[in-house]
């Protein structure tokens, strides 16, 4: 969550989840080297919004890196292959293709970053 300090005003938040993704949904690259299981464990990115009146200041980026950064985090002891966003629209889903996200197969706007990606992010931004 994003304070507007010393306001109480909320002006940023994303929520991170347990998630399951199947298989199938993800591009035959990916999934060649996985285990064969129906349903593999994810990080669903349920929720990502700004505050109307502070869109267009980048805290979108700011909380999507946060939030990866976090989920690659946490696969220190939680199982994860990948972050999934599920886009609200076109606009919300060219957002996440625009930091390597790809579609899931046969649902354009449920997206998914491998961990691997994540990880070359967060090093290359040295965080």
């Amino acid at each position: 969550m994003l304070i507007d300090f010393p306001e109480t005003e909320v002006i940023a938040y994303y929520t991170l989840s347990a998630y399951t993704v199947e298989i199938t949904e993800l591009n035959s690259s990916l999934a060649k080297g996985l285990p064969r299981y129906p349903l593999l464990p994810a990080t669903l990115l349920g929720r990502l919004a700004v505050d109307r009146d502070y869109r267009g200041q980048h805290l979108g980026e700011l909380m999507l890196i946060d939030a990866l950064k976090k989920a690659l985090e946490a696969t220190a002891s939680v199982a994860s292959l990948a972050v999934i966003a599920e886009a609200i629209d076109e606009t919300a889903a060219n957002f996440y293709r625009k930091y390597g996200f790809q579609e899931c197969q046969d649902n354009s706007s449920k997206l998914y970053l491998p961990m691997k990606s994540i990880n070359e992010l967060c090093q290359s931004l040295n965080i």
